[in-house]
């Protein structure tokens, strides 16, 4: 991951707003992540760190205030609100349950990331263990955790041997292994050839297009070697 790229977590159940936030903030500069809703958003706050959330005040189920009343307990984490609702009432609401702004749709994008902007040059700098996540593309990879997902929270079934792969080559980000290195290290009974074949495997459940990997990269005559965002 890139330690200079600020991390957002989009949280909305409207799938097309979601996609166009997720896009508008990727061109923008910034790694973000997209949940449907407040139970999948904890799911991700479970594993990774953010920077900034933005939440939709409608939303099914758990709205946006009550996620934020309960984000409130335990963490002081910025929160822009969105809705579609611009009554006074409704936006001190939100600014006195915890939010940091509050932006009534539609709104212009440019508008939204000059106030993420602004937050985070005001959000006191705390100490991140960013190290422990692999951006890969449309995968989130958590080192401590082992557990892959894509950005929708969702979670991408990975062997214990998959695991050990991941962490082993995204541990030491860049560094070639040998498929004879590789395989002494997970052990159990691995050898150069089953090693390329979990690599096959592998490849096929994080890259976009296994046959021409942009992460899990052969290096000719060499070996492997992981190259997240």
């Amino acid at each position: 991951m890139d330690a200079d790229k600020k991390h957002i977590l989009v949280v909305d159940d409207d799938t097309r707003l979601r996609s166009l936030l997720q896009r508008f903030l990727r061109e923008s500069g910034f790694l973000v992540s997209a949940s449907k809703d407040a139970a999948e958003a904890r799911r991700f706050l479970d594993n990774y760190q953010f920077d900034l959330l933005i939440v939709d005040i409608m939303m099914p189920g758990e709205s946006g205030l009550d996620f934020l009343h309960r984000l409130r307990q335990e963490s002081t984490l910025p929160v822009i609100l969105l809705t579609a609702m611009g009554e006074t009432e409704d936006r001190i609401n939100g600014l006195e349950t915890g939010a940091d702004d509050y932006l009534p749709k539609p709104f212009e994008p440019k508008e939204l990331v000059l106030r993420i902007k602004n937050i985070l040059k005001r959000t006191p700098k705390e100490k991140k263990n960013d190290g422990n996540i692999l951006s890969l593309g449309l995968c989130l990879y958590n080192l401590q955790s082992k557990e892959l997902l894509t950005r929708q929270g969702q979670v991408i079934h990975i062997t214990p041997v998959e695991q050990s792969l991941l962490n082993v080559l995204g541990g030491k980000s860049g560094q070639v292994f040998t498929r004879e290195k590789l395989a002494e290290i997970l052990g159990a009974g691995q050898s150069p050839r089953s090693i390329d074949v979990q690599i096959t495997r592998l490849r096929k459940k994080i890259e976009k297009d296994s046959k021409n990997p942009r992460y899990l990269q052969t290096v000719r005559g060499k070996g492997y070697m992981l190259l997240p965002e």
